[in-house]
C-alpha cells in the first residue's frame, strides 16, 4: 500500500473514485485544489493511497497558515464537507497517518476533518452547524405542495410579483449581491476571482441563477451539481429582496430547474444552529441534520474556535456591517484567505 500526492494525470481516476463511493462528495473533487491554489495561494496536498495499481482511498488537504488564525491542515478548506474517502480501514489508517506526518513537517497545530467518520485521537466538533437536504419530486406541483403552508404562501406571493430568473453567464452580478448580503451579516466576502474560478473549473457542474425585479438583479446564487444533488452554495439578496420575496423565489427556481433536469436531492447546505438562516431552511420543511467535524491536535492542545459565534469575533462583525461596501470587497478577501 503506497500513499502519494495526486498528480495532474491522475485527476480523472481520483474523481471517478470519489463518484464511486457514497462518502464521496462534490467537495472531494480534484478541481478544488486548482481553485484554492489559484484564488488564495494556499498549498494543497491531495493524498491518494493505492493497493497495487488500484486507488483505495483519497484525502484532500489544504495548508492554511496565517497570523490571525494559526497554522492548520483542513479537509477540505472553503468547503462544508471533506475528510477521508476510502474502501477500507487499512486505507483510512494509511491516509490519516500520512496526514499527521505531513502536519508535523508543516508545523501545523491541528488537522480538521470536515466529516463524521471515525478518525483516531480526534476531538469532535459538534453543535455548531446543521445541514439541510431532502428529496425533490418530478413535477412543480408536488414540490410546491411539500413546502409548509406558511412558506408556500410567501412563495406564491413572490411569484405573483413578476420576478423572473435567468442563468447568469458570469459571476459578477452574483458577487456584488453576495458582498452586500454578507456585509449585512457582518461576514467578510470572498474575492471575485474565486467565483470566476469555480465556474471555470467545474464547468457544467456549476451555474449561477439570478433573480431580476423590473430588470434589476436583486438576488443570486451559485449552485453545484453532483450525482443527483443540487447544492445552492453562495447566495444572497440586496436589502429589498426580502420585502418582495426574491430570496424565496430564487431557491424555488433552483429547485424547479433541478427537478426539470432530473435531479432528486435538494441540498440546502449548512447553517449555524439557531441563526436566521437555520430557521429559514426549517421553514421550507427541511429537517436539520447536525454536522459533525473532527479535529486532530498536532502541536496544539487548545484548538481555536474560528467561527462568528465566538464572542471574540462578534465586535468585529458589528463593525464590519458599517464599513463601505467597496472597502469590504478589498479587505474581505484578505480575511477569508486566513480562515479556510
Amino acid at each position: 500500500m503506497i500513499v502519494s500526492i495526486l498528480k495532474s494525470d491522475e485527476e480523472p481516476a481520483w474523481d471517478a473514485f470519489v463518484r464511486g463511493l457514497p462518502s464521496g462528495t462534490f467537495f472531494h473533487l480534484s478541481g478544488w485544489r486548482h481553485v484554492v491554489e489559484r484564488a488564495f495561494g494556499h498549498r494543497t496536498f491531495y493524498l491518494l493511497v493505492r493497493r497495487g495499481a488500484e486507488i483505495c482511498g483519497i484525502l484532500p488537504l489544504t495548508h492554511v497558515k496565517s497570523l490571525l488564525f494559526g497554522n492548520s491542515l483542513i479537509s477540505n478548506a472553503y468547503c462544508v464537507r471533506g475528510g477521508i474517502v476510502a474502501n477500507d480501514s487499512e486505507a483510512r489508517d494509511a491516509l490519516q497517518g500520512e496526514a499527521f506526518r505531513l502536519a508535523c513537517d508543516l508545523g501545523a497545530g491541528w488537522i480538521e476533518y470536515r466529516d463524521a467518520a471515525s478518525v483516531t485521537a480526534s476531538i469532535p466538533r459538534n453543535g455548531l452547524y446543521a445541514n439541510f437536504r431532502r428529496p425533490i419530486e418530478h413535477d412543480d406541483a408536488a414540490n410546491m405542495k411539500s413546502i409548509p403552508r406558511k412558506q408556500r404562501a410567501v412563495l406564491r406571493k413572490a411569484i405573483a410579483t413578476g420576478l423572473r430568473a435567468e442563468i447568469d453567464p458570469a459571476a459578477d452580478r452574483l458577487h456584488d449581491i453576495y458582498a452586500r448580503s454578507v456585509r449585512r451579516l457582518g461576514s467578510p466576502v470572498f474575492p471575485l476571482p474565486y467565483f470566476r474560478l469555480l465556474k471555470q473549473v467545474f464547468g457544467e457542474a456549476c451555474d449561477v441563477v439570478t433573480i431580476l425585479h423590473e430588470d434589476r438583479p436583486v438576488a443570486s446564487v451559485m449552485n453545484f451539481y453532483f450525482r443527483d444533488d443540487v447544492l445552492p452554495y453562495y447566495g444572497g439578496g440586496i436589502e429589498e429582496a426580502r420585502n418582495i420575496g426574491a430570496n424565496d423565489f430564487l431557491y424555488w427556481e433552483v429547485m424547479r430547474r433541478a427537478a426539470a433536469r432530473g435531479l432528486r436531492i435538494f441540498d440546502f447546505g449548512r447553517s449555524k444552529i439557531g441563526t436566521g438562516a437555520y430557521h429559514y431552511k426549517c421553514n421550507w420543511g427541511f429537517e436539520p441534520e447536525p454536522l459533525q467535524y473532527q479535529v486532530v491536535p498536532v502541536r496544539r492542545r487548545q484548538i481555536p474556535e474560528i467561527n462568528p459565534l465566538n464572542p471574540k469575533f462578534r465586535l468585529a462583525g458589528k463593525l464590519w456591517r458599517h464599513l463601505p461596501l467597496e472597502l469590504t470587497k478589498v479587505i474581505g478577501p484578505l480575511v477569508v484567505r486566513s480562515i479556510g
